[in-house]
């Protein structure tokens, strides 16, 4: 009997440059997450590298002596490639590559590579593709010579190898084409945004760092099927649910792509049509992994991306998720930014209903209190009222129906 040997593709071993030009500066966590960023994109840390030096060095990224550490490192811990904390100039990345004879990929390729192995949609695969392209046509003329020892692995998906050996013309025909495309796809977006602003139905977006537990939320309260992992980006597309408040109110809830430190001004561009789901929100539920020692900085990250959106003078409840991870139980968290703070663990359950809770008082705050009798014949106002807003009492009297209730200011002329 012929016995079958399954054959596992063979894992990247890389190791981790960063640059750190001041003191006390984030380069310690920023590799961090690039180590969690690698792990993402099917690869293992297996060292991390930081220089301290007054700048980049704008020919190899690292200096001279560093970059013989490197190259011993490389071969003692067999590694098979480098990937550098920061973007890399074309230049930069071919003579990186020629002085350790070894493949050098930046920040940016890498999370360009997660980002077109996450896509599942056409909007996301079209603005993956989009980023890729725009990223590598101005590194054609620097990847040309070591495009034979790519050979596969991180920042070979996506587009491709073929892609890259176009030449500018077909490159630019390729972008045009997909911003067409992509202009279509946010044409519909739009349209479907204006038939819910039709709708009284309030938006709420979840926004948060990467793999604070957006999907998690998303899925234990409305019962989405969104992936979950325990991995940076593990969901990219916007995925919006229903979700009915116990006093009847309806709210949708939007889950949109995770921030991070260092995101690729590409993707920026690329994905703020997704992004932009928080700027036509109703309220904004910030979603902030409370066990993180990065905390802090990530919070900080998330309010200026926001920021760079348009998205202001938006309520805000920061919600301090993963509370059951948490060693201290009597850590104190605080978010003076927000309008309210509610800590909550997604898997568990814990503290969702004072989540809840504080969603239906930041939407009661956007409705205006009405005491009002409607015939019996204007029953189907009522409903109205129970659905899009808040329906507190009603009361069957023999003129009609009696109620008082929280109403949305789309609804004041029922």
């Amino acid at each position: 009997m012929t016995q079958l040997h399954e054959i596992k593709e063979q894992e990247e071993r890389v190791i981790l440059l960063g640059v750190a030009t001041q003191q006390n500066d984030d380069t310690e966590e920023s590799l961090e997450e690039l180590s969690e960023l690698a792990r993402t994109a099917g690869a293992v840390a297996v060292a991390k590298v930081i220089q301290n030096r007054e700048c980049v060095h704008p020919g190899t990224y690292i200096g001279k002596g560093k970059i013989e550490e490197v190259k011993e490192l490389l071969e003692e811990l067999s590694a098979t490639g480098v990937v550098c904390d920061d973007e890399l100039t074309p230049a930069q990345l071919k003579n990186l590559e020629a002085e350790l004879s070894a493949k050098v990929i930046d920040r940016t390729v890498m999370i360009l590579d997660i980002f077109a192995k996450r896509a599942s949609t056409r909007e996301g695969k079209i603005q993956v593709e989009l980023a890729q392209l725009k990223y590598r046509s101005s590194r054609l003329v620097g990847l040309r010579s070591s495009l034979s020892r790519l050979g596969g692995g991180i920042g070979t998906r996506g587009p491709g190898e073929k892609k890259l050996e176009m030449d500018r013309r077909l490159i630019r025909d390729r972008i045009s084409q997909l911003n067409k495309e992509l202009s279509e796809v946010k044409q519909a977006r739009e349209t479907a945004r204006k038939q819910r602003s039709r709708n009284p139905v309030p938006v709420a977006a979840i926004v948060g760092y990467t793999n604070a537990g957006k999907s998690t939320l998303l899925n234990t309260l409305t019962g989405a099927d969104v992936l979950e992992e325990d991995k940076l980006f593990a969901t990219l597309d916007p995925t919006t649910r229903s979700l009915e408040l116990e006093s009847g109110q309806q709210v949708l809830l939007t889950d949109t792509v995770g921030f991070i430190r260092k995101l690729p001004h590409h993707l920026i561009d690329a994905f703020k049509s997704t992004l932009e789901e928080a700027k036509y929100a109703d309220l904004i539920l910030h979603v902030v992994d409370a066990s993180s020692p990065y905390a802090d900085a990530q919070m900080h990250i998330v309010y200026e991306t926001l920021k760079n959106l348009g998205v202001k003078d938006k309520p805000v409840i920061t919600v301090f998720n993963k509370q059951d991870k948490l060693e201290c139980k009597d850590n104190i968290l605080k978010d003076f930014r927000a309008d309210q703070v509610v800590k909550i663990a997604a898997k568990t359950g814990l503290g969702l209903e004072s989540l809840l809770n504080t969603v239906e008082i930041i939407l009661r705050e956007q409705k205006r209190y009405i005491e009002k009798t409607y015939t019996y014949k204007e029953a189907g106002k009522i409903q109205a009222i129970r659905k899009y807003g808040q329906l507190l009492s009603e009361e069957y009297r023999e003129d009609g129906i009696f109620i008082k209730a929280y109403v949305p200011l789309s609804l004041q002329s029922l």
